[in-house]
């Protein structure tokens, strides 16, 4: 029987999944990887892919009793079809993607009963993907009690920021109490920067890494190590995303209050569910349907998107004393030219100039030879690092 390795990013209403056998290095590229979806929805689905890419599974789940599917009932679904369908693996550790690490955690952490106590502490730091992270752990314990489970978190890479950079403008009591800056999509910056030297000799130097998906940042790293990021707090700071808000004047929250007499899980989802490109343009949270639509709304959307992102590269090219080489991945980085394109026309006074043909192309190199800076697109791989994490911690 081989071995395998088992990464889970649990969301609220989803289960990210893939499975990585055993090896030295581990492979990149995943036995099966898929995911459920509609957990706690009328509809549940566990869709599933092999190593190239074609869908193997795409079943309705049942709930027990003829209920809802439970993130408990779809950890046993999916383990059930994983026994049946892959006799010939045992799984010898589960990675999780463990979104806040608060102060505490630096790098991947073995799951034990004292490290279970600090993730249910910092659920009030980001109490809309802690819970389900944490239910994950759970589920999982259940169902394969002498598993070794590590603890991959969004949150660590960037606790290389200098103090300052971590800093808000707040009263020291309330920084005490954990309110300061933690920046998120840490696993996606960390595979890029260990790729990123397959590609370019600037990789030691300042580089500016655009995460652009539904869920969007970007970080300025020296060295390989962050000093600054546009996420803070929370997940919807910075950027305009698909449907967070992105930065936002706090004295917009005071007016929200004052005159429309909003609750706080009212304003939560607004900021979270109802704004950025959906709010925006008013037709949808999908970059494609935006770029696709000649409705002047989805254009200002998509305006606004780009110019975000431009204002805070130079924001961060600021923090990081420059710029040697700008990076996009995430969906929207890695797929959409015309972001690219966008975003680069409007960084010309840097010195960058990007080649159309290799952009159009979703070339990994699109920068020309007289360009200043090297620009590249390379996809990000966070369940390959999650499962690399596990692999190193236990020694396997």
């Amino acid at each position: 029987m081989s071995k395998a390795i088992l990464t889970v990013n649990a969301g609220s209403s989803s289960i990210k999944f893939a499975l990585f056998p055993l090896a030295k290095p581990i492979s990149q590229k995943a036995f099966v990887s898929g995911q459920i979806d509609g957990i706690g929805a009328d509809e549940t689905k566990l869709i599933a892919k092999n190593q190239e890419g074609e869908k193997i599974v795409n079943r309705t789940l049942a709930g027990v009793d003829g209920g809802k599917v439970t993130h408990d009932s779809a950890f046993n679904d999916l383990f059930t079809w994983f026994t049946e369908t892959y006799k010939e693996f045992e799984i010898v550790a589960v990675g999780h993607r463990v979104v806040h690490g608060g102060e505490l955690y630096s790098k991947p952490t073995l799951i034990k009963p004292d490290v279970m106590k600090h993730l249910e502490d910092f659920i009030p730091l980001a109490p809309l993907h802690e819970p389900h992270n944490i239910a994950g752990i759970k589920a999982v314990l259940k169902l394969q009690p002498n598993v070794p489970q590590v603890a991959c978190f969004d949150t660590a890479f960037h606790r290389t920021q200098p103090e300052v950079a971590q800093l808000f403008g707040l009263p020291k009591k309330i920084t005490a109490e954990g309110v300061k800056r933690y920046g998120f999509h840490g696993l996606s910056y960390e595979f890029i920067v260990q790729a990123l030297p397959e590609y370019s000799h600037r990789a030691n130097g300042r580089v500016i890494v655009c995460h652009l998906g539904n869920g969007a940042s970007i970080s300025a790293v020296v060295d390989k190590q962050c000093v600054a990021t546009t996420l803070g707090f929370s997940t919807i700071d910075g950027l305009v995303m698909g449907t967070r808000v992105g930065s936002l004047d706090a004295g917009v929250i005071i007016h929200l209050l004052r005159t429309k007499n909003m609750s706080v899980d009212q304003l939560e989802k607004m900021l979270y569910k109802e704004s950025g490109l959906l709010g925006v343009s008013g037709i949808s949270q999908d970059m494609r349907t935006l770029l696709a639509s000649d409705a002047p709304e989805a254009r200002q959307a998509v305006e606004l998107f780009c110019y975000r992102i431009v204002r805070e590269i130079g924001s961060l090219v600021a923090a990081a004393g420059g710029i040697d080489a700008l990076v996009f991945t995430g969906g929207i980085g890695e797929n959409s030219r015309e972001i690219r394109r966008n975003v680069c026309e409007q960084l010309q006074w840097m010195g960058l100039h990007i080649n159309h043909d290799a952009n159009a192309a979703n070339e990994v190199f699109i920068s020309t030879g007289r360009s200043l800076i090297d620009v590249l697109v390379i996809p990000t791989n966070e369940e390959w690092m999650m499962a690399k994490h596990a692999q190193t911690l236990l020694g396997l």
